[in-house]
């Protein structure tokens, strides 16, 4: 694991935006193809605005680029609340990417049909065991990632790729990848900032394992790599 600490969030993005590209550059070098499985949230709204400016844009190849999405909310596509439509706004649209390189989950089906669907569409895209070139993750102050979230059943399981997420205090579903498909990544990037997340950092990196209280504690890459890129607001609580 490598921690990158920033003086301020937008250094922390420019940051992890050169290493973004960097890794599909790799990827595309090697393979052809570049597959990122993309977060949800406000950090990497920035991150994907960043990307798809004049300035970086024509640093990647992105005809060459399989987007996936490591959760969505159990939302229609149109919703402001969904991570497709964030993305797809800040991302797939300035750089016109094609519908065959997105990867949606379908929430027109029940939560566990969805999560069983996306798990199909994973496999039949990787023919074989899914490795991810990049997954990107945020952290939520309770120490969430993806959609694991503290005292959920889905932070115990260790066969399904992807999995439907009750969650009781909000009366909503998500779906979400596994940790076991996500630590098969060979990247496992983190973007998070802000004095809000201190306490959640601390106990990830610094506290004793307990999963059920917080799951981000569950990422650690099989044979990847593992970075954060996060600020000095974020890092303000660690040893």
């Amino acid at each position: 694991m490598k921690l990158n600490i920033f003086k301020d969030a937008d250094e922390a993005i420019v940051a992890i935006a050169d290493y973004f590209i960097a890794v599909a550059n790799e990827a595309i070098q090697q393979n052809g193809s570049f597959n990122v499985s993309l977060s949800g949230g406000s950090s990497p709204k920035k991150l994907f605005e960043l990307l798809a400016n004049d300035t970086l844009k024509n640093k990647i190849a992105w005809e060459k680029v399989y987007f996936f999405f490591g959760d969505e909310r159990y939302v229609a596509h149109d919703h402001p609340d969904s991570n497709y439509l964030m993305a797809y706004k800040a991302l797939f649209a300035p750089l016109s990417i094609g519908e065959s390189q997105i990867f949606k989950v379908d929430t027109g089906l029940d939560p566990a049909s969805a999560a069983l669907s996306y798990e199909k569409c994973i496999s039949q895209h990787f023919k074989g065991e899914p490795v991810f070139d990049l997954v990107l993750l945020g952290l939520g102050d309770d120490a969430h990632t993806a959609s694991l979230f503290p005292g959920t059943s889905v932070l115990w399981i260790d066969e399904e790729l992807v999995k439907d997420v009750y969650l009781q205090d909000k009366a909503v579903y998500r779906i979400s990848m596994t940790a076991p498909l996500i630590n098969k990544a060979k990247n496992i990037a983190f973007l998070t900032f802000g004095n809000a997340k201190a306490d959640a950092i601390k106990s990830v990196l610094e506290d004793e394992k307990d999963i059920t209280k917080y799951p981000a504690q569950l990422i650690n890459p099989v044979n990847g790599d593992l970075q954060w890129f996060i600020d000095e607001a974020a890092a303000s609580k660690l040893k």
